[in-house]
């Protein structure tokens, strides 16, 4: 009965682990096109003139450089929730984690 809840135990450690790891390539990943975002919107910001460009796919078209600014800056302010959000969840799973961890060395020591 023991060896099952601590077999259970482990898988739930096991788990968040991993979650915990997926997060923060998730997260790395929203960092570096967060840092690709904002180098445009810099780039954006250097340009004289209002003619700029967009490549979708394979195409290149000329856009209004006021509203590339608005979707780049929509961009970055979602960009930055969801690093926030990630951060929130990893928190979350950490402290969950440390519990878990905790429990399960306290019932080993018990059983000693």
């Amino acid at each position: 009965m023991q060896k099952d809840k601590e077999k259970v135990s482990l898988e739930q450690i096991q788990l968040m682990e991993q979650t915990i790891q997926n997060l923060s390539l998730q997260k790395q990943v929203f960092h570096l096109e967060l840092l690709e975002t904002n180098n445009a919107m810099q780039e954006l910001e250097k340009l004289e003139g209002d003619e700029v460009y967009r490549i979708v796919g394979a195409v290149m078209f000329k856009a209004d450089k006021e509203e590339l600014k608005k979707e780049l800056k929509k961009k970055i302010e979602l960009l930055e929730l969801r690093i926030k959000s990630i951060e929130k969840q990893e928190q979350e799973l950490r402290e969950k984690l440390l519990k878990e961890r905790s429990s399960m060395l306290k019932s080993k020591l018990e059983k000693k």
